[in-house]
């Protein structure tokens, strides 16, 4: 059975990966798993690490409340810690949360945010996504305010509760928020999502 050690070097890898992806400019982005033997704590990245260099102590641990606890007390978490731990109280199944900044994300959650959805169908690569067998499929990513006020924000969580099964959520001008059962999944969802919204992004400037 897999430990935390194991969670922490996984995902730390899978990081300096999406660094290496143009994802996560500056120190930018956060990223989170449940502790494996013990469901009410959250494993999040530190901030103001270089994600280029993120190793597996740049970890700290939470509650629920999105409070540090036991020997991280003393660390400051992301603003945007209580999206996680929404997530997670939303979503029980959740068990890792990946967030970017791409290109493609951050535009698009600007340019569509009116619409209050960017929406995204026909391409065979949506087959990937959870509860889609279709090409056909369309898929809704609800789109966010960039508040800065995160217990104001989440509020708005219960609202896009159904069209959060989609497994992801733009902020803004800001970036993607996925999330899945395990880490290979929520890998495999952040790819195609990042694939779509580059997609549709081109799509837009071709028009």
């Amino acid at each position: 059975m897999l430990n935390e050690i194991d969670f922490r070097e996984s995902m730390s890898g899978l990081i300096r990966w999406i660094n290496q992806q143009g994802w996560s400019p500056g120190t930018s982005t956060n990223y989170s798993f449940i502790h494996p033997e013990l469901d009410d704590i959250v494993v999040i990245s530190k901030s103001g690490i270089d994600k280029s260099l993120f190793s597996s102590n740049d970890f700290m641990h939470l509650n629920l409340q999105g409070e540090p606890v036991n020997i991280y007390s003393e660390f400051k978490p992301s603003a945007e810690t209580l999206i996680h731990t929404e997530i997670y109280k939303l979503f029980p199944k959740t068990k890792f949360i990946l967030h970017t900044h791409s290109k493609a994300s951050t535009l698009l959650s600007y340019i569509d945010e009116p619409l209050g959805f960017v929406t995204i169908s026909g391409y065979e690569v949506l087959k990937g996504l959870p509860n889609i067998s279709t090409h056909e499929a369309l898929v809704r990513i609800p789109i966010f305010k960039n508040d800065q006020d995160m217990q104001r924000f989440t509020k708005q969580f219960k609202t896009f509760e159904v069209s959060l099964g989609c497994g992801a959520l733009l902020m803004e001008k800001h970036g993607l928020y996925v999330w899945g059962e395990s880490l290979e999944e929520t890998k495999r969802y952040l790819e195609i999502y990042e694939y779509l919204l580059d997609l549709e992004l081109t799509l837009k400037q071709i028009k």
